[in-house]
């Protein structure tokens, strides 16, 4: 994904604390060193004495003085690495420390993002999802068909594989998912699961329960005061690869929420990004409770399975 601006410099900030606790550790090694081996020291001040004497000379003479440098070099660091192990340290102790070895602690190694850059991305994907705990649990690794039989079996069936298949084909294409039917059937796990799964692979994903979305887009319009605070979580809301709904219908309904919500699913599709939306609403519910237009954006952008059965949460606590 493209980070933002806010996303990258909190990433680089980790780099750069990683190279500042880094740098500490080794001076505290090096000063430990120099008090148990004054002689390591001296040794370390010859290296600085001579790299100044060389810089002189190179001005002033031909290239071929490089050679006696390296060689005094050479002779100095054999030094240091005896005095360091007769010191009772490792011949590694005061070598550079990273957290990655492969990019430094930079971020980049061979051109590219490093891998350890890729896993903050996720990291950091993760943190701001809001679904830390739900997809500790919903995920692909606990599906169960277990619960179903009958039709509901082969409402569950479906709906599974439509999940792979919005996984799938995420990055090709644009699609969206409504998830509808009776309260524990599964409808939240199967959001959870996607979820889990965008993001592993890199994709930003936001969650929000039906009344917190709306509860937010009413701060954002009315309160002054939280607007500075607020636009980040706004931005996300549009930007985002992902956005997961929640308990559509659990919202208070007036002409506000419902005009919040059209330009929601508008603009989402003016961008190409994707929607989630669990409810426990019927197809009926949904179209007497929302205007027309929002019900036919709904019907004509939107993959609808209907998942029925009995309350799953119930079942594993029986």
């Amino acid at each position: 994904m493209t980070l933002t601006n806010t996303q990258f410099d909190s990433i680089q900030r980790e780099y750069d604390a990683a190279q500042l606790k880094n740098r500490r550790v080794l001076e505290k090694r090096r000063q430990e060193v120099f008090a148990r081996c004054p002689a390591y020291e001296e040794a370390v001040n010859e290296v600085a004495s001579l790299s100044v004497r060389f810089g002189k000379h190179i001005l002033t003479e031909d290239a071929s003085s490089m050679e006696s440098y390296h060689e005094a070099l050479l002779r100095l660091s054999e030094k240091k690495q005896k005095l360091l192990l007769a010191s009772g340290f490792p011949a590694d102790y005061l070598e550079p420390l990273y957290d990655c070895a492969d990019c430094q602690d930079t971020g980049y190694a061979h051109g590219s993002r490093c891998h350890c850059f890729e896993q903050k991305i996720i990291n950091l994907l993760y943190s701001q999802s809001n679904l830390q705990k739900l997809i500790a649990t919903d995920n692909f690794s606990s599906l169960s068909y277990d619960y179903y039989q009958g039709e509901d079996l082969e409402n569950f069936r479906k709906a599974v594989e439509t999940s792979l298949s919005f996984i799938k084909n995420f990055s090709e294409s644009f699609q969206n998912l409504l998830f509808f039917g009776a309260v524990g059937t599964g409808k939240s796990f199967l959001s959870g699961c996607i979820a889990k799964e965008i993001l592993d692979r890199g994709g930003s994903v936001v969650y929000f329960s039906a009344s917190s979305l709306f509860h937010l887009l009413s701060r954002y319009s009315f309160d002054a005061g939280s607007k500075e605070m607020l636009y980040k979580t706004y931005e996300d809301l549009y930007n985002c690869d992902l956005v997961i709904v929640d308990d559509l219908g659990t919202e208070l309904s007036n002409s506000f929420t419902n005009s919040q919500f059209f330009t929601f699913l508008n603009e989402r599709q003016l961008n190409r990004k994707s929607i989630i939306i669990s409810t426990n609403l019927s197809l009926e519910e949904l179209k007497s409770r929302y205007s027309e237009r929002i019900f036919s954006r709904l019907t004509g952008n939107f993959t609808f399975r209907k998942l029925s059965g009995p309350d799953i949460r119930t079942c594993r606590n029986i």
